[in-house]
């Protein structure tokens, strides 16, 4: 029984037999695959379920019926890298998939762009959207950006999907695809400062953001009485405010804006161009949730420790029954359906596993719908601590332990998480996971600069290799002062900036650890700079911006990167290092981790080098990330044996 109102079944299609066991080490494989079952999304009317099924790199996106438990459809994605599986209406869904490339006529380097096609689960067709010849008035390319908008008008579905144009440079174009006749027509196109626009429920387009990255001032224009109106507007180098969606009535916007340096949610009127009063003081909201019936927001997630609040009483009581039927476990919200009478969430927790589960308020039934990584059994533990930094900073972080091993004198892996603006969680991570069941404890300190809220994110401003650095290290202090950690068998492993973090580790503050392993990590912050900027032509640009503030510079000229820069402090490693970089990395280019390697070697210090063919930055293909836990998990029994 899953408390007084839920009893579980069993759906063989989809779940495997029995409660979650651990009773040996999971195998790297199992980690290092990409997940079993995941994108599992309800139907608006709740009646059908689609989820990807993945074995290897092959996926296979299919779709049952929850009437009959009968397979309606199934598209074998094959080894594209898919990003969202959604659904526009109870039989079409939109797939997105990317690719790493640089589209013919185009100069420059290589990106990430999205597709879009459109999955008919009745006639098993498929679309892509756009149609490039389609839309004969402009020159479209086939891929999209940012959120599709559905909206259901006259009864037909009708896509607003925001695309990219050529007209002497790239530009935001705003095209409508009616899923029920196959017409394409441009809606609108955009300038330069374009960013992107909302659509009503009759298909209207009623607001537009823009922003000058030159002269750096941003307005919100919204359309009334019938014409176009400025509604709000400002200058910021940075924090531009955004438009989330509809709020609770479709008379009003949900916008997010940076005010004293704190992230605020306000509702913008429609009618009159107003701002409301904040929704919630110095709470850390995180994602709207969107009623699929309506469109419009129905609740909010507030990142303290996946909390959900939703607006409609009945609503948040039917959302309490599903926290009280997994009590113990952490619930995350996954899909749900126009009645909020059907929920899929994923729980993490002893009892279960890691698992989809699907909840019925109407039969009060949980139905396990399978484990997400197959063999995972049940999560290690994952504690919640709070250690104080050097100058008094209080540091929220997670420390996963090994299995049936007394917290006492562990070998530590420090895995310093990327961004920097995100935030290690208790949710299930594989990387800690698989690293933990090596017998390794393996700690996620969210340092400053990562992002729990405004105030500590901006703590993080300059501090790169400072501060953001030595928070890493206080924690490793704290540890052993408890006796968990053994001083001497403690190793550093990030990516992205936990990259960086993991080369800063041994060349700006070394003593600590005895090896480290950088994924995708900056070695060298002006080059890395310089690539940035000539990405955005060398002119102005928000990214410049951000990153200066966060690093604490003035462009990629300033001396003070000399003094930050892993590369620039090579006689400091004195222990052994592992670099493992994508060769279609678009965030951190593969050069950041050859010329590190490079000088490495030409200073005769001990380092290896793994490259991964045809992986992007996120760790998107099974086989090159399982390369990834290989290549890590054999260097560090190497270098620090957890026996």
């Amino acid at each position: 029984m899953r408390g007084a109102a839920f009893y579980a079944m069993t759906w063989i299609w989809l779940a495997s037999a029995g409660a979650p066991v651990r009773a040996a080490a999971v195998p790297l494989e199992v980690y290092g695959r990409l997940p079993s079952l995941e994108d599992v999304a309800l139907s608006p009317d709740g009646s059908r379920i689609a989820f990807v099924r993945t074995t290897q790199d092959t996926r296979l996106i299919a779709v049952l019926s929850l009437v009959d438990n009968k397979v309606l459809g199934a598209l074998r994605i094959g080894e594209q890298k898919l990003r969202q599986v959604a659904w526009a209406d109870n039989t079409h869904l939109m797939i997105v998939t990317s690719a790493t490339t640089l589209p013919w006529g185009l100069m420059g380097q290589d990106s990430e762009w999205q597709l879009l096609q459109l999955y008919d689960v009745i006639s098993h067709k498929s679309v892509g959207v756009p149609d490039m010849h389609a839309l004969s008035e402009v020159r479209m390319m086939n891929v999209v950006t940012g959120r599709t908008m559905v909206r259901h008008i006259g009864g037909h579905t009708v896509l607003y999907v925001t695309g990219l144009c050529v007209d002497r440079q790239l530009l935001l174009a705003l095209f409508s695809f009616d899923i029920d006749t196959g017409i394409e027509k441009l809606v609108g196109k955009g300038s330069s400062a374009t960013q992107g626009w909302l659509v009503d429920s009759g298909g209207e387009v009623i607001a537009e953001q823009d922003y000058d990255q030159r002269s750096q001032e941003w307005k919100l224009k919204i359309h009334r009485d019938g014409r176009w109106q400025e509604g709000i507007s400002g200058h910021d180098p940075i924090d531009t405010p955004r438009i989330l969606g509809f709020g609770p009535t479709e008379d009003t916007l949900l916008m997010q804006a940076v005010e004293r340096e704190d992230p605020v949610w306000r509702l913008l009127s429609l009618k009159d161009g107003t701002l409301g009063a904040p929704m919630a003081e110095r709470r850390q909201l995180s994602i709207p949730i969107e009623d699929l019936s309506t469109r419009l927001i129905g609740g909010v997630r507030i990142e303290d420790d996946a909390h959900y609040v939703f607006f409609e009483p009945a609503i948040q009581a039917r959302w309490d029954a599903v926290i009280r039927a997994f009590a113990g476990e952490r619930v995350g919200l996954v899909s749900v359906a126009n009645s909020f009478s059907r929920f899929v969430v994923r729980v993490d927790g002893p009892k279960d596993g890691y698992v989809y589960e699907l909840v019925d308020l109407d039969t009060h039934a949980a139905i396990s719908l399978g484990d997400v990584y197959n063999g995972a059994g049940t999560p290690l533990e994952v504690r919640r601590i709070t250690y104080a930094a050097s100058d008094g900073l209080q540091i929220p972080a997670y420390l996963t332990l090994p299995r049936a091993r007394a917290a006492r004198n562990l070998p530590l892996i420090v895995l310093a998480h990327g961004g920097p603006a995100v935030r290690a969680t208790a949710d299930f991570n594989w990387w800690a996971q698989a690293l933990a069941d090596q017998n390794y404890a393996v700690l996620e300190p969210n340092y400053r600069g990562s992002d729990l809220d405004r105030r500590f994110l901006a703590a993080g401003f300059g501090e790169w290799g400072r501060k953001m650095q030595t928070d890493l290290s206080d924690g490793v202090r704290y540890l052993v002062n408890d006796g968990i950690v053994d001083p001497a068998r403690v190793c550093i492993v990030g990516a992205s900036y936990g990259g960086y973090a993991a080369l800063a580790g041994v060349t700006l503050d070394p003593g600590v650890y005895r090896c480290a392993i950088a994924v995708a990590g900056i070695s060298d912050l002006k080059r890395w700079l310089e690539w940035v900027n000539a990405r955005h032509s060398h002119s102005q640009n928000v990214s410049q911006r951000y990153w200066d503030r966060f690093i604490g510079v003035s462009g990629p000229s300033d001396p003070i990167l000399d003094t930050i820069s892993p590369i620039k402090h090579l006689a400091g490693v004195n222990v052994p290092v592992l670099l493992i970089h994508g060769r279609d990395d678009t965030v951190v280019p593969f050069e950041q981790s050859k010329v590190m390697f490079d000088a490495l070697r030409h200073e005769k210090k001990d380092v290896e080098f793994v490259t991964l063919q045809h992986e992007d930055h996120w760790l998107s293909r099974s086989e090159t990330r399982l390369q990834m836990l290989q290549a890590s998990v054999a260097f560090l029994r190497a270098h620090n044996s957890p026996d």
